[in-house]
């Protein structure tokens, strides 16, 4: 394989859970992703890929490990990668004071402009063109994706989703970070990575992008109802707001008594994989 340098390998379900790294031209550096593959995939069959973006702190070994996504995966012969979520390591700055919501684990999915971020952390480019590139070069995957994700991965799936029309054939997100421009998590990384002009943060900012969308993907967003972070970084109902003045196919359901963790995520996976293997043509 092209560039690839297997680091592990896990049969699960029939298929198989990989980990790759490779070299990065978009983020300057060595970047580790993982990739399962569904027994379908030894068959010869090329397969429909789901893009998971994860939460802050995370790298690709949350998902797999925790949210239980592999059963499912395998019967519907669905493709699932998970890139980390920042560029890390000798060289690459983090945060000064070591906080956990920025910096190494905290790349945002966008493409940063400011200095000294803006060498390394392009993670939109990686994760909508460079990573997909390489997937579809190496692997048996077709063009059809669609994309899913947690926290800032689930703002990362929704701006990744809206900013590109015709990339994507569906969109998800647990407890995503909705209108990142209005809450502490996002303002910080925003006017840090991108400077201060907030013109510039609202091209980031899925609840701004789906007021104005021009493409309507089927879009399932599932929030807990006791979630820590719901009303101060959150704020689904800046969502749902730019869905209902515009038409959005946004399916919004609130969990009573889930919180943000992956003890969520896992309880709803299954109905996340199914509304994309719709969307991709597998039955689901």
């Amino acid at each position: 394989m092209t560039d690839l340098e297997l680091v592990g390998a896990n049969k699960s379900f029939g298929g198989w859970h990989k980990r790759y790294r490779h070299y990065s031209e978009v983020l300057g550096r060595d970047m580790i992703f993982a990739i399962f593959l569904p027994p379908q995939a030894e068959q010869g069959k090329s397969l429909p890929v789901l893009y998971w973006l994860s939460g802050l702190t995370c790298t690709d070994e949350n998902f797999m490990q925790k949210a239980g996504a592999q059963r499912l995966a395998a019967e519907l012969g669905l493709v699932i990668v998970c890139p980390d979520t920042s560029p890390r390591g000798d060289g690459v700055p983090d945060d000064p004071d070591g906080a956990y919501d920025f910096g190494w684990g905290a790349g945002f999915y966008i493409n940063a402009t400011e200095q000294p971020w803006s060498k390394h952390y392009r993670m939109y480019d990686y994760v909508t063109q460079e990573i997909p590139a390489l997937v579809e070069a190496n692997f048996p995957v077709s063009e059809q994706r669609s994309v899913s994700g947690h926290s800032m991965g689930g703002h990362g799936a929704l701006i990744c989703a809206l900013k590109n029309p015709g990339r994507y054939r569906s969109v998800s997100a647990f407890a995503p970070i909705a209108n990142p421009s209005g809450c502490p998590w996002g303002q910080k990384a925003l006017e840090r990575y991108l400077g201060p002009d907030q013109a510039q943060w609202k091209q980031w900012d899925a609840s701004v992008l789906m007021a104005k969308a021009s493409e309507k993907l089927p879009c399932l967003v599932d929030q807990g109802e006791d979630d820590s972070f719901l009303v101060e970084q959150l704020k689904p109902e800046a969502l749902e707001q730019a869905a209902s003045a515009t038409g959005y196919p946004l399916t919004l359901r609130r969990q009573p008594g889930y919180d943000h963790s992956y003890y969520f995520v896992a309880t709803f996976i299954d109905d996340h994989l199914r509304h994309h293997a719709r969307a991709l043509g597998l039955a689901g």
